[in-house]
């Protein structure tokens, strides 16, 4: 086989990437679309695959695009901007479709992707990496190049609020006239680390949370913070503290340093309290979708249910059942997701809602011990999925649904897997576009206890 090929790309995969076959050998290449004709250059092979990157396009597809991004080909942050959105949505219902068949359960019913009506300015939430030049000694902050750490200076991000371009901007130049060095990751040097916006499409409110390299605040941080009020929608400013030598963004501490740690997002008729370092969508009219979603499930299946919601962050789920349950029951590890789900409760009137700030394994076990049962299980649990042993206790707690709220197909297809083993059936997928123009894929999932 040439190192220096043509193929013809036939589907993006799981994580973004094109497939072509030679002789049914797998090609695995970047920026492929769909349809596209392409000379490749081989990068690495071995005896199952080879990844390529395209050398020269020789027939585009009908579904290629120009990106509406001019750092696209660069930026790591989008990979799929290069795709017709409608043909993004088909090949995301592809994905599901085939990794459950990898996983033997092409019984279940894949529903097409649903889609929020704007794709651009979605994300509500933004991680910037944080660095500088060698000579210069330039402020670097953007989303990192794709397969590397090296981070890209974002001046113009198309799919999250504009005025964050302007705010990062200030940020960048202030921190610079301040001295203050950016992190650089292979000898743990710099003091800014990343810098994170939580912005609120509710009232446009924005809060910055500053991630240092360092257990305390300095004066040149507090200086760079009086500049950061200053901008227009600032709500508040919060020091993230996180000196270990990790890829994990955050450390466990913060401290206000200038107003709130937190936002007030609304969803439907919900008000949520979204702290600084509580989980919540990044994208709010995609959360929508999905919590009408499982509503719908559940209105459609049980009246007035007893409702176990587990991984539950904010309550974000357990207070858009709250009108159609009895009784809501939400579990949550992270300590400052349930403070914020105890406020929102009280602010929402939701007194049928309970929180336990605890393991979510620990707290089904005990639910066993007690005999107590639900007629919904509601599963949204992190990329990694759930453990068997949450698994097994949710399939002995639920006595008629389980809705499983998932952000990865793979992990998903296992854990489905697994309840099929316990007398669970899925009956179908509704997948949902979270992050649009990536890879990333939401679905919800509608499992029912066998007679």
């Amino acid at each position: 086989m040439s190192e220096n090929c043509c193929v013809k790309i036939e589907k993006i995969i799981y994580g973004g990437e094109s497939l072509a076959k030679i002789d049914d050998f797998p090609f695995f290449i970047e920026n492929g679309c769909p349809g596209d004709f392409v000379r490749i250059d081989i990068v690495k092979k071995n005896k199952s695959y080879a990844k390529a990157k395209i050398k020269e396009i020789i027939e585009p597809s009908k579904k290629r695009v120009k990106p509406f991004c001019p750092l696209h080909n660069v930026c790591g942050g989008c990979g799929l901007q290069h795709i017709d959105y409608n043909e993004q949505l088909i090949q995301k219902e592809n994905i599901v479709k085939e990794t459950m068949r990898k996983f033997g359960l092409d019984y279940i019913k894949i529903l097409p992707v649903k889609a929020p009506k704007i794709n651009k300015n979605y994300r509500y939430k933004v991680q910037y990496p944080v660095s500088q030049t060698k000579v210069s000694k330039k402020i670097i902050a953007g989303y990192f190049k794709k397969g590397t750490h090296e981070a890209v200076n974002i001046k113009f991000c198309p799919v999250q609020p504009a005025i964050l371009d302007e705010l990062t901007d200030l940020i960048r130049q202030k921190a610079f006239d301040l001295n203050i060095e950016g992190y650089n990751e292979k000898n743990h040097s710099g003091l800014l680390r990343h810098i994170i916006y939580r912005v609120s499409k509710y009232n446009n409110n924005i809060l910055v949370i500053l991630v240092l390299n360092s257990n305390k605040i300095d004066s040149q941080i507090l200086k760079l913070a009086e500049y950061i009020k200053q901008f227009k929608n600032i709500v508040g400013i919060v020091a993230n503290f996180n000196t270990q030598k990790t890829n994990v963004i955050t450390g466990k501490n913060s401290k206000i340093v200038i107003g709130k740690d937190f936002i007030t997002e609304k969803i439907g008729d919900i008000l949520y309290k979204v702290s600084a370092n509580s989980f919540f969508q990044v994208n709010p009219e995609s959360a929508e979708i999905i919590f009408n979603t499982a509503k719908e499930m559940i209105q459609k299946n049980v009246k007035n249910p007893a409702i176990l919601d587990a991984y539950s962050g904010v309550s974000a789920f357990g207070l858009q059942m709250k009108n159609i349950a009895k009784e809501i029951i939400c579990v949550e590890e992270c300590k400052s997701s349930t403070d914020d789900a105890l406020e929102n409760i009280k602010n929402n009137f939701a007194d049928n809602i309970e929180v336990i700030n605890d393991d979510a394994s620990k707290t089904f076990e005990d639910f066993v011990k007690q005999k107590k049962f639900f007629d919904v299980v509601l599963l949204d649990p992190p990329r990694k999925g759930c453990t068997e042993q949450s698994l097994e206790y949710a399939s002995m707690l639920s006595k008629n649904l389980i809705i499983y709220v998932s952000c990865n197909p793979s992990s998903l297809a296992r854990d489905l897997k697994y309840l099929e083993n316990k007398n669970f059936h899925a009956e179908y997928i509704q997948p949902v576009d979270m992050f649009c123009h990536t890879p990333h894929i939401e679905s919800v999932v509608l499992i029912r206890k066998k007679v």
